[in-house]
């Protein structure tokens, strides 16, 4: 009996290891597939990399959709082109997302708490990302575009911002909440048929 539950938890953890690299591997397909919006400065980015890991997060746990952040951001971090300060801030905000959104999933996995973790992660993420890129993202890009440069980005597209908490507050924080909404509605769409693959419940069948 021993043996057998040994070997079920290891087979276990191998299609968790598994699951969570191809996850892993999308991810960081859709990261380099990023894109300019509108009204938004040219150095920021619209991807939808979070998706996987939000979905990782849900079927397998928080440590495996922030595995899915940091392996994603490793890989694109070879083909930066922020010196690696764009991915450091990808990670984090990611993180900040996901892992939320896993913990109170984990808790009750009903339709109410996946809704109700998908919009804290969000909302996390997006006030987070005007702290982060205050104090440790912006201060760091600094060493590759002035300030005054990157704050008259924003003021090309709005006059009336005065200062980088200003362009954060307008720019930043709606358009990561928007973009973590976003992969929550795709998630909800198609999670329902992926989750029972993942977790390794049923075989796909076409």
């Amino acid at each position: 009996m021993t043996n057998t539950k040994k070997t079920n938890t290891g087979f276990v953890n191998t299609r968790k290891l598994t699951v969570t690299a191809i996850m892993a591997a999308v991810s960081t397909v859709l990261m380099f597939l990023s894109f300019n919006v509108p009204l938004m400065p040219g150095f920021i980015k619209l991807d939808f990399s979070e998706l996987p890991a939000l979905i990782c997060s849900f079927a397998l746990g928080p440590i495996s959709g922030a595995a899915v952040c940091l392996v994603k951001n490793l890989v694109n971090v070879f083909f930066t082109t922020t010196g690696g300060i764009g991915e450091l801030s990808n990670f984090i905000l990611g993180c900040a997302f996901v892992v939320p959104a896993g913990l109170i999933y984990r808790h009750n996995k009903c339709k109410k708490t996946a809704i109700i973790g998908s919009l804290t992660g969000a909302a996390t993420m997006a006030v987070l990302s005007v702290f982060s890129n205050y104090f440790i993202i912006y201060p760091i890009y600094t060493t590759l575009m002035p300030m005054d440069a990157i704050i008259g980005m924003y003021r090309a597209i709005n006059p009336s911002v005065k200062n980088l908490w200003q362009c954060l507050l307008i720019f930043n924080l709606p358009f990561t909440f928007i973009k973590g909404l976003l992969s929550v509605i795709i998630t909800f769409v198609i999670y329902k048929k992926l989750s029972p693959i993942l977790r390794g419940e049923k075989r796909y069948k076409a």
